[in-house]
């Protein structure tokens, strides 16, 4: 007998209206705890045996394990619990109140990502747990919209021998199977001040930067000559410079300058030898100018991820959705997934252009083909 939820809408509803923001602002980063508590109440009902998760040095986040069935293998649905922040002026409605319009769902998280969840209940309402022969598992997570810390956490132990994922970012219903790997680095160049009228009196950071900058746009150069995935709409590893700032006073040397720098890597690229590069370069660039450097990263950084076109969830997930796996340039938690050895998809609901966007919304067309598409996965993979 199928197990009755509330409809898709009022679940989505009611998870839209627990604000779980996180965000590198200490002022607007919020607790996931409710949403967490919410979806756990939702797979207890369904017969899911429930787990919330701490998640060490950050007390007011949490991740969710709800497993159905028992036994090794299976199929993990996964998704992150929070949002970014918002400014409410520039919204036609309630952020958090799931408004119906032109049959669109608006609200903050529909489509970045707390429908999926919804989605993933109602596909897993339909099975019982004597009928798998192998888990389904669903798993939420907290903090991907800003340090990963929810699956910076997972464990072998927590998932077990699970084999198969699928996480349920806005992919427009297309399969995704690779995505480029993210870190920001701070480069700060210190020299000393003094007056701008003889520069014998100082060393300027501001013109060691310069040269620093140059050295890093030849090294970019070098490297899109060197790496290219055809498969990717930029083929090639991006560097960009975004933030410089540096000195305080035009008739000053400028005495210490930072630049803040964003870098995509394809797959097959390791962040630690990029870093590693990054300050080789850069050290030896200064250090007859005598000038000293320092690097702090502003995000330790994602891998970049690929899942072989072979796998079988890739297989399947082309079979049912009639879209040959694809590659983005946007980040997911999936890379802590395959260091786990898990073969990893991502599929949802979702259109990327709306992630991160005020008025949000999903369209209600999308919500059905999910289900199906999500139904006929646990089907697969663990009946």
């Amino acid at each position: 007998m199928t197990i009755k939820l509330p409809t898709v809408q009022t679940l989505i509803s009611e998870l839209i209206a627990l604000p779980s923001i996180s965000c590198a602002d200490p002022t607007l980063d919020q607790s996931n705890r409710a949403v967490i508590e919410k979806l756990a109440t939702w797979c207890h009902d369904l017969g899911f045996h429930t787990e919330i998760l701490t998640i060490p040095h950050y007390p007011n986040k949490f991740n969710l394990l709800a497993t159905l069935g028992q036994g090794e293998g299976g199929l993990i649905l996964a998704g992150h619990t929070d949002t970014v922040s918002y400014d409410l002026s520039q919204w036609q409605t309630d952020p958090f109140q799931c408004t119906l319009r032109d049959n669109r769902l608006y609200g903050l998280g529909t489509t970045d990502m707390k429908s999926f969840f919804a989605l993933a209940l109602h596909a897993a309402s339909q099975f019982k747990p004597t009928e798998l022969r192998q888990p389904l598992m669903l798993l939420a997570t907290a903090d991907e919209e800003s340090n990963m810390s929810g699956a910076r956490a997972l464990t072998q132990k927590e998932i077990g021998r699970a084999r198969h994922a699928l996480i349920g970012e806005p992919t427009g219903l297309r399969p995704v199977r690779m995505h480029k790997g993210i870190f920001m680095e701070a480069i700060r160049v210190q020299g000393l001040s003094g007056h701008s009228s003889d520069p014998r009196l100082g060393r300027n950071a501001l013109e060691g930067m310069y040269l620093v900058i140059g050295e890093l746009l030849k090294w970019r150069t070098e490297l899109q000559a060197k790496y290219h995935n055809a498969l990717f709409e930029i083929p090639v590893p991006t560097l960009n410079l975004g933030r410089i700032h540096g000195g305080d006073n035009p008739n000053r040397i400028c005495g210490d300058c930072e630049l803040q720098i964003d870098f995509r890597p394809l797959p097959g690229m390791e962040i630690s030898e990029l870093r590693q590069q990054i300050q080789q370069r850069v050290r030896s660039l200064l250090v007859e100018r005598d000038l000293s450097v320092e690097f702090r990263p502003l995000f330790e950084g994602m891998a970049a991820m690929e899942t072989p076109p072979q796998a079988e969830i890739v297989q399947v997930a082309e079979r049912l959705t009639h879209h040959s796996a694809q590659s983005v340039a946007f980040g997911t938690e999936a890379p802590y997934f395959r260091a786990l050895g898990i073969d990893t998809l991502i599929l949802g609901p979702g259109d990327i252009e709306q992630a991160h966007q005020s008025n949000e919304f999903i369209a209600l067309d999308r919500l059905s083909p999910m289900i199906e598409i999500l139904t006929q996965l646990i089907r697969h993979f663990c009946v």
